[in-house]
């Protein structure tokens, strides 16, 4: 069994990129787990001095990276780049090496020509942080508002084809990196 966890860099209610996560859960193959992260708003803000730091909310966020045998994100564009609230998450994580080695990818669900600055600032930082980048899992299935169904899922047949690929991709690369 191989577990993904799942981080939306939306803290926004309908955020169509933790719609897109929420499907990709409803939609795992047997032999994928996924595990929702959903601490980051309760992160403080990260301070070099603090990253020892027993905050449950940072504890809670290590343990589930410890946990997971491969993270998948989606993030939305903020001002060009990361929404700050994913860059602080991330933040946490250099200190410890929490993704050092682990097999991450990420869908972005911004539709051709945005989202690109997001997806070049974490494609940055987690090279930076030393975590294995699934290049192939990492792929753009555009949600428009509209595709999310009152159940918060997507039902378009190609997102979730593209999702179940990703996924799927992900974890194969997740066992390779592991065995």
């Amino acid at each position: 069994m191989t577990v993904v966890l799942l981080i939306s860099g939306s803290t926004r209610a309908a955020s169509t990129n933790s719609a897109a996560l929420r499907t990709v859960s409803a939609i795992a193959p047997d032999g994928v787990e996924t595990v929702w992260y959903d601490g980051l708003a309760d992160l403080p803000a990260f301070a070099p001095d603090d990253d020892s730091t027993a905050h449950p909310a940072v504890v809670a966020l290590r343990e589930q990276l410890s946990r997971a045998d491969a993270v998948l994100f989606s993030t939305p564009e903020y001002a060009g780049t990361l929404p700050g609230s994913l860059k602080n998450l991330l933040d946490w994580t250099v200190g410890a090496g929490d993704l050092y080695g682990k097999p991450v990818a990420w869908i972005t669900v911004a539709p051709e020509g945005r989202g690109d600055g997001a997806t070049a600032t974490l494609r940055s930082v987690l090279g930076y942080v030393g975590a294995d980048i699934d290049p192939d899992a990492c792929r753009r299935l555009p949600v428009p508002r509209e595709g999310v169904g009152p159940d918060g899922l997507v039902a378009d047949p190609e997102f979730r084809s593209g999702a179940t690929a990703v996924l799927r991709g992900l974890a194969r690369h997740a066992a390779t990196a592991t065995s």
